[in-house]
């Protein structure tokens, strides 16, 4: 469920502020993100799990806007990071420390020592380089560093190949075979402690079988550490539910924490879960304005203000995001190829949209872009990042200024060797 709805007079609004409004206020393009879907899908998740226990680290990877962290950590969740950069925002938002796990194939000794002295939750390793690593780190700072091993489990999740981590090709995690190994290996060392095993399969996952596939290996090698006299105080399952973007019916988090709880039933381990599209996908939409239609002899194409360089998605991985009139329409729609101003064939949002006429000044809204969208933008063609909004009932506020062009060459200077002279020649 989300927050965005025409209301009787054929407008769209983000809960009640009409997106009219926001555009005229805040200007063009724009992300608008909804208070009131962001905390129901937190607490549908939340609920999902309730009878046993569990911590729900949201996915920052998603989106990590200050204001959407800090309405998370005020309902509880902690965070699942995968940079320095995230253990910063995630900090300053709220989260606290032992409620953050670290994930990623390639932390630096700068990224461990910052967690580290943090006094996060749990590092999830992915290499025995990277124990090496943790242990040196640790060592220096005289503080065991607590492990979570991510174990490969080489399941399918039957998504997107650029989204899928669990596959023995990937190049996430240990194999789960090297589990009982690698906890030697940690258990051996005074700069280590075992506190968990992690499993992240991939993302937009839309069915629960390839998750509880997971989740089952995850166990059975618990089971077997713990034989060992191994400590395993959590199980880490990952995110991966997905939404529906275009006709896709993923399983709702009341299925898949119904599925765990069943599995976890007389289990001593934690369950820590990393939900982030579920979380903010349809919280958010991107807020465009046409620039103008232009029929050719052979298309039919509607230029917004909005590209590829603020919503990758599309031209990334060919994702499908529903596009709506900000003013509901009766009239015969159309197919149109909804495109962005940027020089690539790749700035393309959709092909052959059936959409009611549109002219120049008249807005659309991207649906299902609070994940992986502002996050994922850049200033190709030097083109500002848009705003960040958050509405909230009736109130609405910019959460994120939209980029000038003065912040885009910030930081910017010639050599210094250059003179006027030389620059002539």
């Amino acid at each position: 469920m989300f927050h965005f709805a025409y209301d009787e007079d054929g407008q769209l609004r983000a809960e009640e502020v009409l997106l009219e409004t926001i555009a005229a206020r805040v200007g063009t393009p724009c992300y608008v993100y909804s208070t009131a879907t962001i905390e129901r899908h937190y607490r549908v998740y939340e609920e999902a799990l309730n009878g046993h226990p569990h911590l729900i680290c949201y996915a920052m990877k998603a989106n990590s806007c200050g204001a959407v962290l800090s309405l998370l950590a005020k309902k509880g969740a902690g965070a699942d990071i995968v940079s320095e950069g995230e253990l910063h925002r995630s900090l300053r938002a709220g989260v606290p420390a032992d409620k953050i796990v670290f994930s990623g194939v390639g932390k630096t000794g700068g990224e461990l020592e910052a967690a580290l002295r943090a006094g996060i939750l749990a590092f999830n390793v992915e290499s025995e380089a990277e124990l090496d690593e943790l242990s040196a780190v640790a060592l220096g700072l005289g503080s065991p560093a607590p492990v979570s091993l991510r174990v490969n489990p080489d399941v399918d999740p039957a998504t997107h190949p650029y989204i899928a981590t669990g596959l023995s090709e990937s190049k996430f995690g240990v194999p789960i075979t090297d589990g009982p190994r690698l906890a030697r290996r940690v258990a051996e060392d005074p700069s280590l402690r075992l506190v968990g095993i992690d499993c992240h399969i991939g993302s937009q996952i839309v069915t629960l079988p390839p998750l509880m596939e997971a989740l089952d290996s995850v166990l059975v090698l618990a089971d077997e550490l713990r034989a060992s006299g191994h400590p395993v105080e959590h199980v880490d399952v990952g995110g991966g539910l997905g939404i529906p973007y275009e006709g896709e019916a993923p399983p709702h988090p009341s299925e898949f924490g119904a599925a765990v709880r069943a599995r976890m039933s007389g289990r001593p381990e934690k369950v820590i879960v990393e939900p982030g599209r579920v979380i903010v996908g349809n919280a958010g939409i991107l807020l465009s304005r046409v620039v103008h239609p232009k029929p050719t002899p052979s298309r039919r194409f509607l230029v917004i203000d909005a590209a590829m360089n603020d919503l990758l998605r599309p031209a990334l991985y060919q994702a499908f995001h529903d596009i709506w009139p900000v003013r509901r329409s009766e009239a015969a729609r159309d197919p149109y190829d909804v495109v962005g101003p940027v020089c690539e064939s790749g700035d393309t949002f959709a092909k052959g949209r059936a959409l009611p006429p549109l002219v120049r000044g008249d807005l659309v809204a991207l649906m299902s872009a609070g994940a992986y969208g502002f996050v994922m933008s850049s200033a190709y063609n030097s083109r500002p990042r848009p705003a960040e909004v958050l509405v909230s009932g009736d109130r609405f506020a910019v959460v994120r200024d939209r980029e000038s062009i003065e912040d885009l060459i910030r930081g910017e200077r010639l050599p210094p060797w250059w003179d006027d002279s030389e620059e002539q020649r």
